[in-house]
């Protein structure tokens, strides 16, 4: 209708006339276009100005190289841009360790985030290995962050990204298992009223062996070595040697210490003498508070001695052991270096930091003068 008004006013007008008023309607509507344009740019700006500040600055590093000044950088700004990872194996006394770390948090002013992974899965597409780096790394409005989940180690270096602060704990393998078996059928005390995947089955686990049942199979046993190994397809193969090779590794060369369950109150100790910033008064409230056992299954059957003969003659229960003794060997070296054990009136034992074992001197400037 607008369209034929505007024919009807501009067919009795002279053609100059009807060139100006075209180039004038057209000069108005390039103009609300470029204004509209603006607008909508603004309001783009705004977006990820707000986007920007709600992940802590994305543009920002989560790690910052030290600061660069006449004197020692700041070990509170670096220790406040730490992130540390604990990739949980389950049934290895993480419960346990984490009624710890949560109320630490409190204590030690830090922030502590659980990584749930959709069905209780332990592994990450390549896609979301990208975009869960990405988070950790540049949420720094949770930094100091301590994360913490049943996911199996993620190389955050692959996604160019730097790597954070990993800690694990492992446990004998066939503790782990029986544990984890009777787990399924009884529960445990932390969560007495949930039902489990299991409940109402009688069998026991020498039974479980005895007939080479699918809760006891060769994949069963293969849990320890792929939480260290990693996301490749190839970490899942139970009996592979190039996993085993890759969590031994990866084990000894990206992980900050790796702990053993059979000695938490070591590995405790431990963590408080190497970061402060998350652990300190870690030994004394696992000690006086009711944190030294969370979660403690029901009903535990130990297998008999023909069961874990069968068991040993097992290849993925070897290769599952040969990663648990370079643990017990790695810990009990960390352990001689950093902690030593102090007697107390009571009998009991009670796990100090070792003394710093270096220090720096004759530092020489650029103008080949020492300085002090």
């Amino acid at each position: 209708m607008v369209a034929g008004a505007t024919r009807r006013v501009l067919s009795g007008m002279p053609n100059f006339v009807k060139f100006s008023v075209v180039v004038t309607i057209g000069f108005c509507l390039l103009g609300i276009l470029f204004l509209t344009t603006l607008q909508l740019q603004a309001r783009i700006d705004a977006l990820e100005s707000r986007l920007q500040e709600e992940s802590g600055g994305g543009k920002q590093p989560a790690f910052p190289l030290a600061s660069r000044g006449t004197g020692p950088a700041s070990h509170g700004s670096f220790e406040e841009n730490h992130v540390v990872f604990y990739n949980r194996v389950p049934k290895s006394g993480s419960t346990t360790l984490m009624g710890l770390v949560y109320k630490l948090a409190q204590r030690n002013g830090f922030h502590c985030l659980h990584v749930n992974i959709s069905k209780n899965d332990h592994y990450l597409s390549p896609a979301n290995q990208y975009k869960f780096v990405w988070n950790v790394t540049t949420w720094t409005k949770h930094l100091p962050g301590f994360y913490h989940g049943h996911v199996v180690y993620i190389d955050f270096p692959r996604f160019g990204a730097p790597h954070p602060i990993f800690i694990q704990l492992v446990r004998d393998p066939i503790e782990r298992m029986v544990s984890y078996f009777y787990f399924l059928r009884f529960g445990d005390d932390f969560r007495p009223n949930l039902k489990r995947s299991k409940m109402g089955d009688t069998m026991t686990f020498d039974e479980c062996i005895e007939k080479s049942h699918r809760d006891c199979s060769p994949r069963n046993w293969w849990v320890q070595i792929p939480f260290f190994c990693g996301m490749s397809p190839q970490c899942k193969v139970p009996g592979s040697k190039w996993a085993l090779e890759q969590a031994k590794r990866n084990m000894i060369e990206k992980y900050f210490v790796v702990g053993v369950t059979e000695q938490i109150p070591e590995f405790v100790a431990v963590l408080e003498a190497a970061l402060p910033r998350y652990f300190k008064g870690a030994s004394k409230q696992y000690a006086s508070g009711n944190q030294s056992h969370l979660r403690k299954t029901k009903k535990k059957i130990p297998p008999k001695e023909e069961t874990i003969k069968t068991i040993k003659a097992l290849k993925e229960w070897q290769m599952e052991n040969e990663l648990y003794q370079l643990a017990v060997s790695t810990f009990a070296d960390v352990k001689k270096r950093m902690i030593k054990t102090v007697s107390l009136s009571s009998g009991e034992k009670q796990f100090v930091k070792k003394d710093a074992s270096f220090f720096f001197e004759k530092i020489v400037g650029p103008n080949g003068k020492e300085q002090l």
